[in-house]
């Protein structure tokens, strides 16, 4: 039996038993080639599998078979990658246990699947293309996605900012709760309308989702003009009513509080579209800051008044959107009198902890703030 397997490989050309490898970095390489094979050759058996459930899945439901093809065109892929492989394996094995240079010529197998790329060339480019249309329209899909969830949180940062400059006399406290659901209006603004005269803003658009913010964001931005060119907030917003009135639609009613200080005179003037009552804790008594105007928007010829108030040292004003008074328990409202206790239970703590108590003894008054709540708190210091 020896001398057969000596005969056997002298045939082929290999010389004894005791040197079998005449090339071991070719074995080495068909080794490896053989490894890549079964790899490329398992990832085609189940790329064909795939692919005959997606296509199966497709005919069932009745929708596109794209996917199948390019399940498929995956599976070619990898059966091309799995036959050059091995071919590739075959060859630099064959060539690793002879000296012959016939079984090198093995090697030229891999022309086999070098021509069934060339064939195939145009269907593998034109699935490519289509694999990568797919991936831009995924991309794409996916970035208006991200766009429709940031959305709220922009025009919030917008009409309720996180980041409120801060102003010489005054401590300015603010939180905002924002609600459950589509986008709300509630907005509030702090900015100086000339030496000495600090304005505050805060309002609330009727509504909830993109119109009403909208609205809000263009009130927010138009007061400022407004307060700006008048000194006298009635004014002011007599003016952004008429505005709002010609562009016909009565249905984004707007309430708005502005609270208008003059630190030269000692004096706050206050004027209120529609909206729920301020505080001001003035020499150790609560005063309510009502309306003196009907809702934005409801009539364009409505009037509007302010009314002017001293202002000492240690006052403070306190403005909420109805999101606070309007949280609900059971039948129950919260109510302008519980916020009222809550601030004249301690009015000389800081502003930003006064802001957060009443926005905690809402949350544990109501089962959930279904609307935005945004409270700001103001003291002259």
């Amino acid at each position: 039996m020896p001398g057969v397997a000596v005969n056997l490989l002298a045939a082929v050309g290999v010389g004894s038993l005791d040197n079998v490898l005449e090339q071991p970095w070719l074995a080495a390489v068909a080794v490896v080639c053989a490894v890549a094979a079964l790899v490329w050759g398992r990832a085609a058996v189940r790329l064909a599998r795939a692919e005959e459930r997606i296509r199966d899945e497709a005919v069932s439901s009745g929708t596109s078979t794209e996917a199948a093809r390019l399940a498929r065109t995956a599976y070619r892929k990898d059966l091309h990658a799995a036959v050059l492989y091995g071919v590739l394996a075959v060859g630099f094995g064959l060539a690793s246990v002879s000296s012959s240079p016939w079984f090198e010529s093995v090697l030229l197998l891999v022309s086999v699947p070098g021509v069934f790329s060339l064939r195939y060339a145009p269907r593998f480019l034109a699935e490519a293309r289509l694999a990568e249309q797919r991936s831009r329209l995924e991309r794409r899909a996916e970035e208006v996605l991200a766009q429709d969830q940031l959305a709220p949180q922009r025009w919030a940062a917008r009409l309720a900012p996180g980041a409120l400059p801060a102003y010489e006399g005054f401590d300015i406290g603010w939180v905002y709760e924002p609600g459950t659901g589509m986008m709300a209006g509630d907005f509030y603004d702090v900015f100086p309308t000339g030496n000495n005269r600090l304005a505050v803003v805060i309002g609330d658009v009727a509504g909830h989702g993109l119109e009403p913010s909208i609205t809000a964001f263009q009130v927010k931005h138009v007061l400022r003009i407004f307060l700006r060119q008048y000194r006298d907030p009635a004014q002011a917003l007599e003016e952004l009513n008429k505005t709002l009135s010609t562009l016909g639609r009565p249905e984004d009613m707007v309430s708005v509080c502005t609270v208008v200080f003059d630190t030269e005179a000692g004096t706050l003037r206050h004027a209120s579209a529609g909206h729920p009552p301020a505080f001001l804790w003035h020499r150790g008594e609560m005063q309510a800051l009502s309306a003196t105007g009907p809702l934005l928007a409801l009539d364009a010829d409505a009037g509007y008044f302010s009314r002017d108030l001293p202002l000492d040292i240690g006052d403070l004003v306190v403005l909420y959107t109805d999101g606070l008074t309007e949280a609900r328990s059971g039948g129950q409202l919260f109510g302008e009198e519980r916020v009222a206790h809550i601030v004249r239970r301690d009015p000389g703590q800081e502003t930003t902890l006064v802001c957060k108590a009443l926005l905690e003894a809402a949350r544990d008054f109501a089962s959930s703030l279904v609307d935005d709540v945004a409270i700001m708190a103001i003291r002259r210091v």
